[in-house]
């Protein structure tokens, strides 16, 4: 199962992490316990067979199988050389990897296959050896297929938001759509009734129809992404554009939250499926400064130029970890969906300093 997760970068800086640690391990071990090599050719050996089990967890992500069977290997030489390392030396964490990334169909089998030579410790040691092999697979695997588990959850839930944010999406788009081709039938039958009497009245009615619709034809672009459901919300209010951030930014002072609104450019042309996803992000990432990040003041800014409309909120409030579910099962998924949907990004994260901020690039299409 796959979903949107963290960067390449960061899922190498977390697995050189853990790799360093069992490295470590594995080291502290060789070179302090009695058991180890007798020998500094020996020691050598075992060293690079430490480096080698543990580099593993460094690519394991790609060829899962491989990973563990070269782990296991190198485990072989090191119980040989080592004693003290334990079963296989630390296999424990490769395993708990593949637990993490591959179903049960695969890591059970992965599991097994370590398990089955156990027994040879009766023979080289004692049933205290035995259960402590027995338990570290065991609890390794665990620990993967919880975390597994767990991941399933998330990107379940992240489904969902996206869903969801899609069908309000959809009903939003609707209705501006809706807008436009009425003023199309408005302004046709308007250019009929003068069309022979007053030529250049229909014709300002024609080049009317003509944005309208240039307009619709944007606006559906937009839609076609999005999925259409009906949740029983109210169909018939109207949809909020840029000029509503004033307004929007009085109720959140009102409610305590300074808030400082800066604009830039003509936004006032601009479609209205794009006003509207972008009011809906300002709205979103104010209500969480609210709800979540107990800020004390928060910048909004809003630039249009270059044919991008640009937004950036930041706010002085903590940047806690929000659990899924928090923010009505909207949040940063449905910002994150909005901008997508309109073939822009997003990112929202804390800042070095404190505080957190929502940046999204939104394109604005040449045709209007």
């Amino acid at each position: 199962m796959r979903c949107p997760s963290r960067s390449r970068t960061a899922l190498l800086a977390i697995d050189g992490g853990i790799a360093a640690v069992v490295l470590a391990v594995s080291l502290l071990v060789l070179l302090t316990s009695d058991l180890g090599p007798a020998t500094a050719g020996g020691t050598a050996v075992a060293v690079g067979l430490a480096a080698l089990q543990a580099s593993c967890l460094l690519w394991i992500r790609h060829r899962p199988g491989y990973a563990l069977a070269l782990a296991a290997l190198a485990g072989v030489g090191l119980e040989a050389l080592c004693p003290a390392l334990g079963w296989l030396g630390l296999v424990a964490a490769p395993l708990s990897y593949v637990a993490r990334l591959r179903p049960p169909r695969f890591s059970l089998v992965a599991l097994g296959l370590l398990v089955a030579p156990t027994p040879w410790k009766l023979a080289t040691g004692n049933w205290r050896d035995l259960l402590l092999a027995l338990f570290a697979l065991g609890f390794s695997w665990s620990v993967g297929e919880v975390m597994r588990a767990r991941e399933q959850r998330r990107c379940e839930w992240e489904r969902q938001v996206r869903a969801t944010e899609r069908e309000r999406i959809s009903r939003e788009l609707h209705d501006v759509v809706a807008h436009h081709v009425a003023v199309i039938a408005v302004q046709a039958v308007a250019a009929e009734d003068v069309f022979d009497q007053h030529p250049e009245q229909a014709r300002a009615a024609l080049g009317s129809i003509n944005a309208a619709a240039r307009s619709a034809l944007t606006e559906l672009r937009a839609m076609l992404h999005a999925l259409t459901a009906d949740d029983g919300s109210d169909p018939d209010g109207p949809q909020p554009r840029l000029a509503q951030l004033d307004a929007l930014a009085d109720a959140v002072r009102a409610v305590g939250l300074p808030v400082t609104l800066r604009r830039e450019g003509d936004c006032e042309a601009l479609p209205g499926g794009v006003q509207l996803s972008a009011y809906r992000i300002v709205q979103e990432s104010l209500t969480n400064a609210l709800r979540h990040g107990h800020a004390t003041r928060a910048d909004v800014d809003v630039r249009y130029g270059d044919g991008v409309l640009r937004l950036e909120v930041v706010n002085d409030g903590s940047a806690a970890a929000r659990r899924p579910g928090t923010s009505g099962g909207r949040g940063i998924v449905g910002m994150r969906e909005r901008a997508r949907l309109l073939g822009g990004t997003l990112d929202a994260g804390p800042l070095p300093a404190g505080g957190f901020r929502v940046r999204a690039d939104l394109p604005v299409g040449a045709v209007r």
